[in-house]
């Protein structure tokens, strides 16, 4: 996560559907993914929301996931 916070690096973040993006990082063996979306408060300052996570065997992600995470957004902007 601290990398991230530096720069965006395609290893790391990749855009699923519509403005549902995946953090993604590999460690003891495990994919570990963060489904997140972005809130741009301002010119300067984007907050990250984090919606859920996962621990993935495989590449894709299951389109109920990205359903799941876009409806915590759509929640998230009716409720700002």
């Amino acid at each position: 996560m601290d990398r991230a916070k530096y720069h965006i690096d395609p290893k790391l973040f990749k855009k699923l559907d519509g403005e549902i993006w995946e953090f993604r990082t590999f460690y003891a063996g495990k994919q570990y993914r963060l489904l997140a979306f972005w809130d741009k408060i301002d010119n300067t300052n984007t907050l990250v929301i984090a919606t859920h996570g996962m621990v993935k065997k495989t590449s894709k992600v299951n389109k109920k996931e990205i359903h799941k995470a876009e409806q915590i957004r759509q929640e998230y902007f009716n409720n700002k």
